[in-house]
C-alpha cells in the first residue's frame, strides 16, 4: 500500500503543476489553444461554434510521451 500511496501523490502533485502552468499559460506567452493548426468553425448564423484544439492535443500527446519516456528511463 505505500508504494500506492506514494504514486497516488506524485499523480496528484504532477495535476497541480499541470493545472498551474494552465493557469499560468496565457501570462508567460504560451498560446496553448490558439496554435495555427486548431480548427474552429463558426455557422453562418453565429449561434454554433465547433472548436477543436488538433494542434495543442498534438503538442501536449509529445511532451507527455517524451516525459513518460524519461521517467522509465
Amino acid at each position: 500500500m505505500e508504494g500506492l500511496g506514494k504514486t497516488i501523490l506524485f499523480l496528484g502533485l504532477g495535476l497541480a503543476a499541470l493545472g498551474a502552468l494552465l493557469l499560468l499559460a496565457p501570462r508567460i506567452g504560451l498560446p496553448l489553444g490558439r496554435l495555427p493548426g486548431d480548427l474552429h468553425w463558426r455557422s453562418r448564423s453565429g449561434n454554433t461554434q465547433v472548436y477543436f484544439p488538433l494542434a495543442t492535443c498534438i503538442v501536449l500527446s509529445l511532451l507527455f510521451s517524451l516525459l513518460s519516456w524519461l521517467l522509465r528511463r
